[in-house]
């Protein structure tokens, strides 16, 4: 009986040791596979991994250590992308895409645009940056991919996605067959047939808003754009469709500040806080542009007496005088009662949107509901007021209206 008994508990200590061995096997096989697991991953996202298009049992590719150096800071920023929207592509897919690079659309100042086709057919636009810009060209690969990238509305131009190696860097985007706005306001002659009418021009003024609302007021995180204007507005078939696009000839100059002469907000300029009014300025000029058909300030000696006014100004005499015939004449749209009442909409709100102080700007939901009709106008003050003391021209009148209309209008907005 004894005996019995210590056979019996001999066995049950056999089992009890078989199971531990067995779990710290398993657990050791499961940290084992991961790790390996782990590595494979690291090993295929490097430049000279499968991922990239490099064959089986090929030479790793050889890179400097300053490309090194660059792609290893890069990797934490392309790892939490990966999981977004954007799709990282290899060089030699690109390559595929555009025919080698055959069809240069244009270029810009961080890079050539190349059209190009997905295997599927779908027209796609290729923007190789410029790999002599250095952390310029890392720090707008960042912006597009990390911001532009992961939104998606009707009126933003889609980042399908991006490849970045230590040979090309490149951005691939949504392509928008009638090209830029500025093509068919500014070109001389506009293409045959292809004049916009004053009707598309406010769809895509309407348009053009509504994407910079979504930027300001529906992202998670609101996204300042920094470079609207009439390059960055592209326009898809008939004109039907207007879309804002990336900032690719966004200019950043030694003090840090951001945006293009012209079109920049004032404290984009100056030691002041920038918030998201400074696209309402940036938009408000672009508004002129469109009302005008030409570019707010033109140094050309075809026409002198007129080139060399400012045309926002020119619009804000014409307002306070009551001739807003001539405004609405150079857009286009005298004749039509329906068409007049939106010029006028879009002539009031532009001089709205580039108040010198960026509180008495509107907010771009109250830009699009004015635009649209929803919402009453308020008299604009005067936004160049300030400029009265620089400008031999000045008269009484513009320096008294402002103090009329206070920023009570669009305040906290």
């Amino acid at each position: 009986m004894a005996l019995s008994s210590g056979i019996l508990a001999l066995s049950i200590i056999g089992v009890l040791v078989a199971g531990i061995v067995t779990v710290v096997a398993t657990i050791a096989i499961y940290l084992c596979a991961k790790v390996a697991v782990q590595m494979y991953l690291q090993k295929e996202d490097k430049p000279g991994g499968h991922r990239d298009g490099a064959a089986a049992g090929s030479t790793p590719r050889v890179v400097d250590e300053a490309a090194e150096v660059e792609m290893g800071s890069m990797s934490f920023f392309i790892e939490g992308v990966q999981n977004e929207r954007p799709v990282r592509f290899s060089s030699q897919q690109l390559r595929g895409f555009t025919q080698g690079f055959a069809h240069k659309l244009g270029s810009g100042g961080f890079g050539v645009v190349y059209r190009g086709r997905f295997p599927n057919g779908a027209p796609v636009a290729v923007k190789v940056l410029n790999s002599t810009l250095g952390r310029r060209a890392e720090e707008q690969f960042m912006a597009e991919v990390g911001t532009i990238g992961r939104t998606y509305h009707i009126n933003l131009v889609r980042l399908y996605g991006f490849c970045f190696d230590a040979a090309v860097k490149a951005l691939v985007y949504e392509y928008m067959e009638n090209g830029s706005l500025d093509q068919h306001l500014f070109g001389t002659p506009a293409p045959e047939g292809r004049a916009i009418g004053f009707e598309k021009l406010h769809e895509i003024a309407v348009g053009t808003a509504k994407a910079v609302r979504y930027l300001h007021e529906e992202c998670q995180h609101r996204i300042i754009h920094y470079d609207i204007k009439p390059e960055n507005v592209l326009l898809g078939a008939d004109f039907g469709l207007a879309k804002l696009c990336d900032r690719e000839d966004t200019h950043l100059t030694i003090t840090g500040a951001r945006g293009t002469p012209g079109y920049a907000a004032p404290e984009l300029w100056m030691p002041l806080p920038v918030t998201h009014k400074c696209d309402v300025y940036s938009y408000g000029m672009l508004l002129f542009e469109m009302l005008g058909r030409r570019r707010n300030l033109e140094l050309g000696l075809h026409n002198r007496a007129e080139s060399q006014e400012w045309y926002p100004r020119w619009v804000w005499h014409r307002f306070v005088a009551g001739e807003m015939d001539a405004v609405l004449a150079r857009a286009m749209a005298a004749g039509d009662l329906d068409a007049m009442e939106k010029a006028a909409r879009m002539c009031k709100v532009a001089l709205w949107c580039v108040q010198y102080r960026p509180e008495d700007r509107p907010s771009m939901g109250n830009v699009v509901r004015m635009l649209e009709g929803e919402e009453r106008i308020a008299t604009p003050g005067n936004p160049f007021a300030h400029l009265a003391a620089y400008s031999a021209g000045a008269t009484l009148s513009d320096d008294t209206t402002t103090d009329s209309y206070g920023s009570s209008a669009f305040t906290g907005r």
